[in-house]
């Protein structure tokens, strides 16, 4: 049976109009300050964009999401903390990062369909392990990844650097479920994960 195609054209209109307001708050979310570390990667909010990219648009929206917002940044837009874009911040230490905002957008969607949801609290609970996973474990593998390639750091000294973010990186995570525990009780046919 296939769907009648102004069904098909508003499904895409609106999963357009989401990947773009999620790159768009990640560009909001790069106008807060950044904190810098003499480490050479900052702490910023944009962390918490990934997570709920990843848990309210699911994996492959999450992940365009945040293609859009890394190619805008990579032809210049300064749309990261500090007002940073161009091709040069894919070079920088934090470059690994900035590559696991993609990953981990999808990674963050693909866990968030698979976990139990229902009600607002199982799937409150759901996000904050999707988050988790995906927005904390994810995120930092491919930032000590990058930290290792591009700042020629050992594995050891990488896990060090990337343990300085992981607290502020748990408070995002329960951000992130308190969000999505607002949004499934004001919107409760909202499909967290991008289910169908």
């Amino acid at each position: 049976m296939t769907m009648p195609s102004h069904t098909v054209s508003r499904n895409g209109a609106r999963s357009m109009a989401q990947v773009s307001l999620f790159a768009a708050l990640m560009a909001v979310m790069g106008l807060i300050p950044k904190i810098d570390l003499p480490l050479g990667v900052p702490i910023t909010i944009q962390s918490l964009g990934v997570m709920l990219a990843g848990v309210m648009l699911g994996p492959w929206r999450g992940l365009q999401s945040m293609l859009l917002f890394l190619a805008a940044v990579a032809v210049g837009l300064p749309l990261l903390s500090g007002g940073r874009g161009g091709i040069g911040v894919f070079m920088a230490p934090s470059a690994g990062y900035l590559i696991g905002y993609a990953l981990g957008a999808c990674i963050v969607g693909a866990i968030m369909a698979a976990l139990p949801q229902g009600t607002p609290r199982r799937t409150t609970i759901s996000a904050f392990i999707a988050s988790l996973l995906g927005g904390l474990v994810c995120l930092h593998a491919c930032g000590v990844l990058g930290l290792m390639l591009l700042a020629k750091m050992s594995l050891a000294q990488a896990f060090k650097v990337t343990l300085a973010f992981v607290p502020g990186d748990l408070i995002k995570c329960i951000l992130c479920a308190i969000i999505v525990h607002t949004v499934a009780r004001g919107m409760p046919d909202w499909r967290f994960g991008g289910r169908q």
